[in-house]
């Protein structure tokens, strides 16, 4: 026998799962230049290093997964390196960069706030910042989620925060900056990250999708890319598991099956239906997406954004607020033109005001089959 069976796995099968890793982490930006629509602040650093005019203390804040983390890293390993690139860059050939690529680094200092959020932990921190870096000009503190520390440890950090060895330098991360004390935010550099883009997403996942050699869909990726909300690490967690479920050949059905995301195409037939004023089409539309196991809220949610969707297609003004993939966008600007203004106005309040009701209605099946019924009659009511 050439492999060795285990549990069913073969050695080979194995060994291919030891070697997998995440996109997240496969994929994560090591250069000023690779990190994603963060453009003004990984200037900003760029210049800071480039004129050598570096704080003591920065503070990184944004929702999760917007590369807050990851930039603290590229500059902490930036501002080590001994033969930057003509483009501020690390030039990841000398050995503070070799030893950061390889995780052995002394430089950088990465500490968790969460579980280490005590003033015990704080003091070891400060003994530990008195120590000068062996290699490099700087030793690099990267304190995350920095707003779990408590109001005591806070306290302890204030003095060495403002007033820190030259060797040192303190880059806190947070995605609830309301939680740290002014004290804190006074002594730091603030950059505030944004919420990634749609379109930056889909173009990101379909530079990794070529890269796996996986063919996927480009109505498929503006669904992960949607599903995300703007973290793009969620974004390519989802699209490892899209690739677990359906293989290295990805279609918009797949994505949308394995999420479990209402189509399009449902919102797409029931604004025909409402225009046409066919009550009892509408109501079968419904009682299928139930039957489909989704819950009436999120149902009513999605029309709700439909409407909003079709209101901003027909304004070209406003349509780049339409964050869907090319097709999509088509067909929204081909039913927008069909529907009146003040049936889209209207109809996005019912269903507004039946979502914000839902939780506190007694017969939630009732209550969206009236809104719909409400909307279905509204250009009745015109004619």
């Amino acid at each position: 026998m050439d492999e060795l069976t285990i549990f069913g796995l073969t050695s080979t099968s194995c060994a291919f799962m030891e070697n997998f890793i995440v996109s997240a982490r496969k994929y994560r930006p090591d250069t000023f230049n690779t990190v994603v629509a963060q453009d003004t602040i990984t200037s900003t650093l760029k210049n800071a290093i480039r004129s050598k005019q570096l704080a003591h203390s920065y503070l990184f804040c944004g929702p999760r997964g917007v590369g807050k983390t990851t930039c603290a890293r590229i500059f902490a390993k930036t501002i080590n390196c001994s033969n930057l690139t003509h483009d501020t860059e690390a030039c990841n050939q000398c050995e503070s960069c070799l030893a950061f690529n390889n995780n052995r680094s002394y430089n950088i200092h990465e500490l968790d706030a969460a579980s280490n959020n005590s003033v015990d932990d704080i003091r070891n921190l400060i003994d530990q910042v008195r120590i000068p870096p062996q290699i490099g000009s700087y030793s690099v503190y990267i304190i995350d989620e920095v707003h779990m520390l408590s109001s005591q440890a806070f306290n302890a950090f204030l003095k060495t925060l403002e007033e820190p060895p030259r060797h040192a330098l303190f880059i806190l991360a947070t995605t609830e900056k309301h939680k740290i004390i002014p004290t804190i935010l006074s002594r730091c550099q603030i950059f505030d990250f944004n919420r990634i883009k749609v379109g930056d997403i889909v173009q990101y996942l379909d530079h990794v999708a070529r890269e796996e050699k996986i063919s996927i869909e480009q109505s498929a990726l503006n669904v992960i890319a949607n599903k995300a909300d703007g973290a793009m690490r969620d974004a390519l967690s989802i699209f490892d598991q899209i690739v677990s479920f359906s293989g290295r050949e990805i279609t918009y059905q797949d994505v949308i099956t394995n999420l479990n995301v209402l189509d399009y195409e449902y919102y797409f037939r029931l604004t025909d239906h409402f225009l046409r004023n066919e009550v009892a089409d509408t109501l079968l539309i419904f009682n299928e997406v139930l039957d489909s196991g989704f819950e009436g809220q999120h149902f009513i949610g999605g029309l709700a954004g439909h409407f909003r969707d079709l209101l901003v297609s027909r304004d070209p003004a406003t349509i780049q607020l339409l964050e869907v993939g090319g097709d999509i966008r088509d067909r929204y600007k081909a039913q927008a033109a069909n529907c009146p203004p003040d049936f889209l106005l209207e109809a996005l309040r019912i269903s507004n005001e039946c979502d914000f009701q839902y939780k506190i209605s007694q017969n939630k099946r009732l209550s969206v089959e009236l809104a719909l019924v409400r909307i279905a009659q509204l250009t009745l009511k015109k004619k």
